[in-house]
């Protein structure tokens, strides 16, 4: 007996002398101390959400019942925590829960951020707004960043104009390529793609923190529709969270491709496959069909993502900036 007990002890003293192993401090769920410039992803999934209206399919079937409260709607947050800014990309269905997550990470005590930046005028992406009105949160004068077309859709149209002429939102202007300084540790530029822009252009941005950039593209019809080369402007940056809204063809097989233009994944990793390990590990695939299979820990689509290096976005996980 006394051997065991001796031998348990050794045991325990072992385990309680090793440290745990090192984690990577850009990337965390919850980093122990706020500081610098904090990225985090409020949301993963594509504008019509999960579980989706009217989905009879196995993928929503047991959502309905059981929803999963890390399936919203895609959306970013920035915050500058040394000078207590936080800023909002993309306005969504679940713009309630993703202002109140951002509030947290920002550690303030005001419900809105100190800015709203916003892709384009499909539901997923700006919808949210109506929150701020005076049917619900009656804000005052929240900063909106818009493209022309899009300022135009929100002064022109009923109910969004309402939110300008209540002065719940505030719209400040953007130009393609021109970039907005909003602290001195955080800068963004808008820049288009080609997307279904039947109400305003699309953009994606740039957001440059003090000490990384990341690239964000929830949307875009096609790669080689775009002027530019995507493998270029990955390499100009340290993160990349770029439209995965079909994994495949499969997903679509009830639907007209020409009228929901995405590039698939496997389009994309195919198209990336020769890039440098390093490289392929800055893009995170985002904004998810609810037929997606990347929605699903361990899936086969999962596993064959990373596998070949590429990132997974997940609701939730912060990046230091």
């Amino acid at each position: 007996m006394k051997n065991y007990i001796l031998l348990f002890a050794f045991l325990l003293a072992s385990c309680l002398s090793k440290s745990p192993p090192p984690k990577d401090q850009s990337e965390n769920r919850t980093p122990s101390k706020a500081h610098g410039v904090t990225l985090q992803i409020l949301g993963t999934v594509q504008d019509g959400g999960s579980p989706h209206i009217g989905c009879q399919k196995e993928c929503c079937a047991t959502l309905f019942q059981e929803p999963d409260n890390s399936r919203k709607v895609v959306s970013l947050g920035v915050v500058d925590h040394e000078n207590q800014k936080s800023y909002l990309f993309e306005a969504t269905p679940d713009l309630p829960a993703q202002l109140k997550m951002l509030k947290n990470l920002a550690n303030k005590e005001k419900e809105t951020p100190n800015g709203i930046f916003m892709t384009h005028a499909h539901i997923g992406h700006y919808a949210g707004l109506m929150y701020l009105g005076r049917e619900a949160l009656g804000a005052k004068k929240v900063p909106v960043y818009a493209m022309p077309k899009m300022q135009s859709f929100l002064e022109n149209n009923g109910p969004w104009n309402q939110l300008v002429h209540l002065k719940n939102i505030a719209i400040l202007p953007l130009e393609n390529e021109k970039t907005t300084v909003l602290t001195n540790n955080i800068r963004v530029t808008p820049f288009t793609v080609p997307h279904r822009d039947e109400y305003s252009e699309t953009v994606g941005f740039t957001i440059e923190g003090p000490g990384k950039s990341i690239l964000f593209i929830p949307d875009i019809d096609k790669w080689s529709k775009w002027e530019k080369n995507i493998i270029e402007e990955v390499k100009k940056v340290d993160l990349a969270f770029l439209d995965a809204t079909f994994f495949d063809g499969d997903e679509i097989n009830t639907r007209n491709i020409a009228e929901i233009p995405h590039p698939f994944v496997v389009e994309s990793m195919a198209l990336f496959k020769d890039l440098p390990d390093s490289e392929r590990a800055k893009i995170h695939f985002i904004h998810f069909n609810h037929t997606n299979g990347l929605l699903i820990p361990n899936s086969n689509q999962q596993k064959r993502v990373l596998a070949q290096g590429f990132r997974v976005a997940e609701f939730g996980l912060q990046f230091q900036l």
